[in-house]
């Protein structure tokens, strides 16, 4: 019976992580609660994932990260892109590997594509070519580069830790990096010479202004106040238009006068012009309700709107929705984004779709691109928010360059140290977090927002339901199972198979997940068939990390969807044959470099 249960929990779980029913940490928590309550595992069991070792080292590697990000390290290699990326696509692709790869194996990859996105974007409009021939390659070589070492995805560390439970100790911080820099070399060769062929042109050419690759000039529109509206002598925030209807004011014309934001408290009179970002319904129905012209025969050129949006006060820009976002599943009206960040939302890009009209009640997604426009003192207020990423490199000014070289001496140390096995990374790592806050690099503020707290919340989940699964014996039943049904193979094809089906467990739930749900029952059908559980480990956690088919199934993945304006499809036919080289080759290199002998 508790087999029963906890396998159609697991089932229940894997659904709401398939259909999204839930946030994927909501729903690992849901997992854990349930658990305790049907006696699956103790009360202390089920919390236990908050004070395991995996879940504080990815903690501290978090803060690590972004202690390395705020004291400007990273920027560093802006100059080295620039100088050795040339003009050929291929080159480009080799440059930009070479140096965010092995960044990519010392912090924390989806902070380093956060990190590049501004810096790439920057490079393809200076080298006027489409950005979506090199963002994908970008999560591409972060994921490839994350495996290089332990503390290059959380992934690799929550790994370890099953590793550790089951009995088998942790990985050393470069336990698998000659199979990482072997599978990064391969995959980046990959990229450079076959991918090219196979990247799409999603997005135009990278223009000066950026509101024409959202055809913006197609919403906006010019109302003229009438002697018998309802909004002479109103201000603007009095008048609820904004919120009434789908409807933000960019720009109001007073007697020749141009005023732009902050416009709330602006008095509107007769002949105003309020210049307006709209879908036609709401245009007809406030010109209805409040007595207002339309001039519909207004055709705003380029450059027109380019004055409008931008000044010397004003400007517009591009802001990703980040993962740890409180704005995922809320709309942009129920969270008052104009009056919380003093910015309207022109667009929002998903994927190569544009949406357009109603904005303020579509649900955002993490990889929600919001095209912006706002005074650009709230453009620094957005920098700083660990919610949204602004698409722009940040102001040397706003980091703290003068602590870079203590920032990079605390990493190196934390490595140094956890290397030579003196300490274990737990420790090491919560050292470096206390060096980072004590030298400066880090206010202790920052470290709060430094950490991604749904892959916390998420790990915290998962790690009883591994536990339920060893307790009932669900693990053995299904470990024994596969072992009786590959009894005849070979271990490189029960390898191959493993790999393969983490692979694809990986592109529907999660990395993380597929480690927790994996490695036990993988390490099982080892033990059954006298094989090396530790090549079956690796195999799992390789498989787990190397997701390339979807744009759902590693984060890094999701972070370039919009703004390389990519369809679903893309990452299939780029991701799928180097899914399928990394499945065929990663087991053969396993086997050459740690054998399948115990």
């Amino acid at each position: 019976m508790e087999i029963v249960l906890t396998l159609g929990i697991l089932v229940i779980a894997l659904t709401c992580f398939i259909f999204e029913l839930l946030p994927v940490d909501t729903t690992a928590i849901c997992v854990a609660v349930v658990l305790m309550i049907f006696g699956l595992v103790t009360p202390e069991e089920g919390i236990a994932g908050f004070g395991n070792s995996a879940t504080i080292t990815v903690m501290a590697m978090f803060i690590l990260s972004a202690g390395i990000t705020r004291t400007g390290v990273v920027q560093i290699a802006r100059d080295g892109l620039t100088k050795w990326g040339g003009n050929n696509l291929t080159q480009q692709i080799i440059a930009m590997g070479v140096i965010v790869g092995p960044i990519s194996g010392l912090i924390n990859n989806t902070a380093v594509v956060a990190i590049f996105l501004p810096i790439i974007e920057d490079w393809c409009k200076k080298q006027r070519i489409s950005v979506s021939k090199l963002l994908m390659p970008l999560s591409f070589v972060t994921i490839l580069g994350g495996m290089i070492t332990l503390i290059g995805t959380s992934t690799n560390i929550l790994a370890s830790g099953v590793s550790k439970k089951l009995g088998y100790g942790e990985f050393s911080i470069f336990q698998f990096t000659k199979l990482g820099i072997l599978t990064f070399l391969i995959g980046l060769v990959y990229l450079a010479f076959i991918a090219p062929k196979l990247l799409p042109n999603r997005k135009p050419l990278a223009t000066e202004f950026i509101g024409e690759d959202y055809d913006i000039k197609d919403y906006l529109s010019e109302l003229i106040i009438k002697p018998r509206s309802s909004l002479v002598g109103q201000t603007l925030s009095g008048s609820e238009i904004q919120r009434k209807f789908d409807l933000d004011v960019l720009e109001i014309v007073q007697n020749g006068m141009r005023f732009s934001q902050p416009l709330g408290d602006k008095v509107l009179g007769v002949g105003d012009i309020l210049i307006v970002r709209s879908g036609k319904d709401d245009l007809l129905k406030i010109r209805e309700e409040r007595g207002l012209s339309l001039l519909p025969d207004v055709q705003f050129q380029t450059q027109e709107i380019e004055s409008i949006l931008t000044t010397e006060e004003e400007k517009i820009g591009e802001v990703l929705i980040l993962s740890n976002s409180r704005l995922i599943g809320t709309t942009l009206k129920e969270l008052r984004f104009r009056q919380r960040y003093n910015a309207t939302v022109l667009a929002i890009r998903r994927g190569a779709e544009l949406l357009r009209g109603r904005l303020g009640r579509i649900p955002l997604r993490f990889g929600d691109l919001l095209l912006v426009q706002g005074p650009k003192q709230s453009f620094i207020g957005l920098q700083t928010t660990r919610e949204l990423l602004v698409l722009e490199q940040q102001d040397v000014e706003t980091l703290r360059t003068d602590k870079a070289l203590i920032a990079v001496l605390i990493t190196l140390a934390v490595i140094g140290v956890a290397a030579f096995d003196w300490l274990p990374i737990l420790i090491t790592g919560l050292t470096g977090v206390i060096l980072m806050i004590v030298t400066g690099c880090l206010k202790p503020g920052e470290i709060y927002g430094a950490v991604r707290w749904d892959v916390i919340f998420l790990l915290a989940g998962l790690i009883p339901l591994g536990t339920a699964m060893d307790k009932s014996g669900a693990t053995e039943l299904l470990g024994n199972f596969i072992a009786g049904l590959g009894g005849n193979l070979s271990g490189y094809w029960i390898l191959t198979f493993f790999f393969a089906a983490t692979s694809v467990l990986t592109e529907i739930l999660s990395n993380n997940a597929s480690v927790v749900l994996m490695i036990p029952i993988a390490v099982q059908v080892a033990e059954t068939l006298n094989l090396n559980p530790l090549a079956f480990m690796f195999a799992v956690t390789f498989a787990a990390s190397n997701s390339f088919m979807t744009p759902i199934g590693y984060q890094t993945n999701t972070m370039v969807y919009g703004p390389g304006g990519y369809k679903f499809v893309d990452f299939l036919r780029v991701g799928g044959p180097l899914n399928l080289l990394m499945a065929i080759v990663t087991p053969l290199l396993i086997v050459w470099l740690y054998g399948l002998e115990p």
